[in-house]
């Protein structure tokens, strides 16, 4: 007897390219389980692709260069395969809008970060044969973005493990946009107003990762310290009450949040972060510049002295902690004696790691608008390359500190640069990272991939710590080792 059931329909192909920021791999993530839901499937072959997307960034203009570079090669795609759809989302299609359609005529839709529930909406209009769509948020008078966060609500429960860092490890939002207006800045204007989500939102999709065996949990926001959701009974529910709310979830062993702001840096959770054991004593604080003419300019909102202070509380608070920061070289106005304060509180902070950038123009923010783009890029060169030499030095004698020391890693994998050797009989050297955030590189077998291990510091770069397994047992993340990293 013939079988007339009806053949399951081919998959659609999807490739995902995502550049910038966590909050992008997330944007990235909750995109790809709707478009599986969608009958889409990955794939790292451009060429065989049904769907190709770029998930972009606009804070600085290499981030932009890169993506039209890539809409460059792709367009002999679209000639050999018209069928093929092509997205651009994120920050830079909210920033370019048509401009991209101008400068890259085969995009078939272009989506900023509010409305990317509407991605495969908007794919289908265009692989039926609609003509290009673009879905944008609304500017606001005072030139950030109407109220976006709405369209992603629905996004909740939707996960894809495939596109996180490791099976174990997830980002989840707790805010969206920015109201601080950095005059260098263009996340307002492209991520909108700030907007905290409810607690119970945030709980719930916590509950979820957890019951997915995600074992560490990273909260994300702009400026993550800024949350504050107003509860129905009119109490104020603040950072620090959402990290003693998350501790509580089994199976989350360990919580990061980033990235926070100088001004934020409240004292409850600094106690938050020192009282509960799965919160890492790890915090991501820019600083920008060590120059009060160049943070004003900037529009930071605070002095170097008071960001000092800031820091001397937090270190004053929590014990070991680890502070990292980001720096912005040549901006407007910079002079050698600007730069050579931020030398200084680079000096004096001793950062476990800065992120150094040289200053690069936004088109649509305020300092675009004010101020000359007037440090030579040959300057902002040597500026950049002197800071990220004194910090390399401060992060190699800080780490080489850790020798002789046992830590407490999540094993995420193996390293990158991995080969297996003779004679090791299944060994490979494997990376994670401790509570404080330092990498950590040790011998291992596969099967400790996704657990917590002590390892014994044998060596230390500036970058990564070099050690091997003391115990192969699990360690609990609600345990301190004695010397905690």
């Amino acid at each position: 007897m013939a079988d007339h059931s009806a053949a399951p329909s081919p998959k659609k192909k999807l490739y995902i390219e995502t550049v910038g920021c966590q909050m992008n791999l997330l944007d990235s993530e909750l995109v790809v389980a709707r478009l599986r839901q969608e009958g889409y499937e990955l794939t790292e072959n451009i060429q065989q692709a049904d769907a190709i997307l770029y998930n972009t960034c606009s804070v600085r203009q290499h981030a932009e260069d890169k993506i039209y570079s890539a809409l460059g090669r792709i367009k002999r795609i679209k000639e050999r395969n018209p069928d093929v759809a092509i997205g651009v989302m994120g920050c830079m299609a909210q920033k370019d809008q048509a401009e991209i359609f101008r400068r890259a005529p085969h995009v078939d839709i272009v989506v900023g970060p509010g409305q990317l529930a509407r991605v495969p909406e908007l794919l289908a209009q265009v692989r039926a044969g609609e003509p290009p769509r673009m879905a944008v948020s609304r500017a606001r008078k005072d030139g950030s973005l109407e109220t976006i966060a709405a369209s992603f609500q629905t996004y909740d429960a939707d996960r894809e493990p495939a596109m996180r860092p490791t099976p174990f490890q997830a980002f989840i939002r707790v805010m969206m946009g920015c109201d601080k207006f950095c005059t260098y800045c263009v996340v307002p204007a492209v991520r909108g107003p700030e907007q905290s989500r409810p607690p119970e939102a945030i709980l719930a999709e916590a509950r979820l990762l957890a019951d997915q065996g995600v074992r560490e949990v990273t909260l994300l926001g702009q400026t993550v310290n800024s949350y504050h959701y107003r509860l129905p009974d009119g109490r104020s529910f603040r950072l620090s009450d959402l990290l003693e709310r998350v501790h509580d979830i089994g199976g989350i062993e360990r919580i990061k949040f980033i990235t926070n702001f100088p001004n934020d840096m409240t004292d409850d959770l600094l106690q938050a972060v020192r009282d509960l054991p799965k919160v890492a004593r790890y915090l991501h604080v820019p600083a920008q510049s060590g120059c009060d003419e160049v943070l004003r300019r900037m529009k930071r909102m605070y002095t170097v002295a008071s960001y000092e202070e800031m820091l001397a509380r937090i270190r004053a608070t929590i014990p070991q902690v680890a502070v990292s920061s980001d720096f912005i070289v040549g901006f407007s106005g910079e002079t050698e004696p600007s730069f050579e304060r931020t030398v200084g509180l680079v000096g004096r902070s001793r950062f476990k790691n800065s992120f150094i950038f040289k200053y690069s123009a936004r088109q649509g923010t305020k300092a675009d608008q004010l101020y000359a783009d007037d440090v030579p890029e040959a300057v902002k060169k040597r500026r950049n390359n002197e800071l990220l030499a004194l910090q390399t030095a401060i992060s190699l004698e800080d780490n080489q500190g850790w020798i002789g020391r046992v830590v407490e890693v999540l094993v995420e994998g193996p390293s990158r640069a991995t080969t297996r050797r003779p004679g090791w009989d299944g060994l490979e050297q494997l990376t994670g990272r401790t509570a404080c955030d330092r990498i950590a590189v040790f011998d291992g077998t596969e099967r400790l991939v996704g657990q917590f291990v002590r390892v014994v510091i044998d060596a230390a770069s500036a970058v990564t710590l070099f050690g091997r397994v003391e115990t192969t047992e699990r360690v609990g993340a609600t345990e301190r080792p004695a010397t905690p990293a």
